[in-house]
């Protein structure tokens, strides 16, 4: 293990900090449907991981640490608030045909609306694990739980997830894919 140590190694750290800003607001976006919430979850998460700098040992897990970071300043602030906030994801970032285009638009914001239906334990698991491509071992470090746990929650929200999206195309006709596609 490296200790971060030395003005080249807070450097190291400073720019990953800034290079993982979008990936954390994204996250903290999924997590709460609030972008005002998420920004706010990434500046108290940029900020502790500033202060903390010097506990981070491994600077390869720098990732699942600043991720775990934002995991207990969104359990501080339901801590605090006793709130389940709620919103729409912006529209996608790549486009082809404006046919195409609104499709992927749908399919995303059905998407979107299941995955803020999960009961929010739920919904951390799915999203580190199928968006963000974090192990099982990763995850359960993230949000302090058991590996078990991660793979139960993360088994219930997709099993959530396939029900509500097959009721959304039941009810829709056919313009979802017949498969939802897994990630990993």
């Amino acid at each position: 293990m490296r200790v971060l140590a030395g003005i080249n190694q807070k450097r190291l750290f400073r720019s990953i900090l800034a290079n993982s800003r979008n990936r954390l607001y994204r996250m903290a976006f999924s997590w709460t449907h609030d972008p005002t919430l998420a920004d706010d979850l990434v500046q108290q998460t940029c900020y502790q991981a500033l202060r903390k700098q010097k506990h981070l040992r491994d600077i390869e897990a720098a990732d699942a640490w600043l991720f775990r970071i934002m995991a207990n300043c969104l359990a501080d602030h339901h801590r605090v608030r006793r709130e389940v906030t709620c919103g729409d994801m912006p529209p996608g970032i790549e486009q082809w045909t404006p046919e195409h285009a609104t499709q992927k638009d749908q399919v995303a914001q059905r998407v979107r609306k299941a995955v803020g239906t999960l009961p929010l334990a739920q919904r951390q698991v799915v999203t580190l694990v199928d968006l963000e491509g974090f192990s099982y071992a990763a995850v359960a470090g993230i949000l302090e739980i058991p590996v078990g746990t991660v793979m139960s929650r993360l088994s219930r929200g997709r099993s959530a997830l396939r029900d509500r999206l097959l009721d959304v195309k039941a009810r829709a006709g056919t313009d979802l894919p017949s498969k939802v596609r897994r990630i990993k």
